[in-house]
């Protein structure tokens, strides 16, 4: 399987027979979700899944999720209240109480940055989505609103709060994610998601916090926001995951537009070889029954289709009645979705711009692999940009990623299409070491071929990058 599937932990997959099977019927991601749960409580499992590692013989990926910034409003009295269409209601400072009509309901937001240049006919959403309102009034400015509700609800205390379209002068990453990172980072973990990313200056700080604890690992951007997709190009230049969290990023645009925002954010991942995640009630039903339905399976397919790199499970392996039935069914239709995305294809992707040597030489090496009915590619990285090459591309061969660093192998999980290898380091050439790997590897048969793609810099060349490509006989 050429898809990688990321699953989230929690109650329903505690304990070592159910990460086992996680990873043998295709999961090589294992999310963490630190919204429900404080790292401490992880300790166990990202044990076990080191001890699944050495029993396995499989690199696997333990992804830390930080809660970030997610806002709440205050407590509502009388709550839980009906509110009904058109009904007008307050949002405002906690302080400006005594100055809202008495006979409205009064929500209070402890956040005054949120409210700096709210205006009339903005859209505020609550509770998930479930309550939506426009901002009607200027009350007190940047102070006190009122607002119209465009639909019936139940309003609550200390729900969500989310002002699609606006932007937050808030950074992505609290206190609380700084504290979690690091207790995390010491527990083991091997990437780390950001959420509610707005801009590249997210990535940026959460990057450099991670390597003031001394460490480098991939950072995933979780795009939640409108923002973000007008800053795409930027966030992709700096992080090295994106996950189109569909949750929260359906809130701040129109549900008609997310199919499209979908593939527009995934196309621009490959172009940019950075990976991507599908995420967000995938197979939300399976939560509750053994069999998802109809349209949640063409879901799944249609993302992988969309060319995503993960597709990730979250209720579903977190707290449903079926994990391990619900990675086995993503599997299942990840490998026949596959067959048909590459018969479509017909190829490996074809750069645009050929004057990009670096993407020309790896589309080259595809071909190359396509053409001779070669077993596999390979390359020897020692940061996994060549290999991370090699995917965006979609070639129909397995790509073989080799590197004597850790923290290298459980990244290269993430991108489709490749099998992460861990070896040992040596002062041979890239070429000799993937050469010797093929001469050990017992998936190659005598004569098979398998394209070598290295990057051996020659005296002219200002920075390393792939260079050669070899065809490999096997002896």
């Amino acid at each position: 399987m050429r898809t990688k599937i990321v699953a989230t932990l929690g109650p329903a997959t505690e304990g070592y027979g159910k990460l086992k099977a996680l990873a043998q019927n295709g999961v090589r991601i294992f999310r963490l979700n630190f919204s429900h749960a404080q790292p401490a409580s992880f300790a166990q499992a990202i044990k076990d899944i080191r001890g699944l590692e050495n029993e396995l013989g499989l690199p696997l990926t333990v992804m830390g999720d930080l809660c970030g910034a997610k806002i709440r409003i205050g407590e509502i009295k009388g709550s839980p209240r009906t509110v009904n269409k058109d009904q007008i209601v307050c949002l405002g400072l906690p302080d400006t109480e005594a100055a809202a009509d008495r006979d409205l309901v009064f929500i209070g937001l402890n956040h005054p940055e949120l409210l700096m240049g709210l205006e009339p006919e903005m859209p505020v959403s609550l509770s998930d989505g479930m309550l939506q309102f426009k901002v009607s009034r200027v009350v007190k400015r940047d102070k006190l609103f009122e607002m119209t509700a465009q639909n019936d609800g139940l309003l609550s205390s200390h729900k969500g709060i989310a002002f699609p379209g606006k932007f937050h002068p808030m950074p992505a990453m609290t206190e609380k994610d700084k504290r979690d990172l690091h207790e995390g980072l010491d527990l083991g973990l091997n990437a780390v998601a950001l959420s509610f990313v707005q801009t590249k200056d997210d990535v940026l700080d959460l990057k450099a916090e991670i390597k003031r604890h001394g460490r480098a690992v991939p950072v995933v951007s979780k795009l939640e926001r409108k923002n973000a997709l007008d800053n795409l190009e930027s966030i992709l230049a700096a992080t090295d995951v994106v996950m189109v969290a569909r949750g929260d990023l359906g809130l701040e645009c129109p549900l008609s537009y997310l199919p499209i925002i979908q593939k527009q954010i995934i196309r621009a991942c490959r172009h940019a070889q950075k990976a991507s995640i599908v995420a967000t009630q995938m197979l939300l039903s399976m939560v509750k029954n053994p069999v998802p339905t109809r349209a949640e399976a063409t879901d799944v397919a249609n993302a992988i289709l969309d060319g995503a790199d993960c597709v990730m499970l979250s209720e579903e392996t977190a707290v449903g009645s079926y994990p391990i039935e619900a990675v086995k069914l993503i599997s299942e239709i990840a490998g026949r979705t596959e067959s048909y995305f590459l018969e479509r294809l017909n190829g490996p992707y074809a750069p645009k711009n050929k004057q990009n040597v670096i993407k020309y030489l790896t589309y080259a090496a595809c071909l190359l692999a396509e053409n001779t009915d070669s077993a596999a590619l390979a390359s020897h990285t020692l940061s996994g940009s060549t290999v991370r090459m090699l995917s965006s591309r979609r070639p129909s061969q397995t790509i073989f990623g080799l590197t004597p660093y850790p923290d290298v192998l459980r990244a290269l999980n993430f991108f489709w299409g490749v099998e992460p290898r861990l070896v040992e380091e040596s002062a041979s050439g890239h070429m000799e070491l993937v050469q010797k790997f093929i001469q050990n590897e017992p998936r190659f048969t005598p004569k098979q071929s398998v394209v070598i793609c290295s990057g051996e810099p020659t005296p002219g060349q200002e920075s390393a990058f792939i260079n050669a490509i070899k065809i490999y006989y096997k002896g």
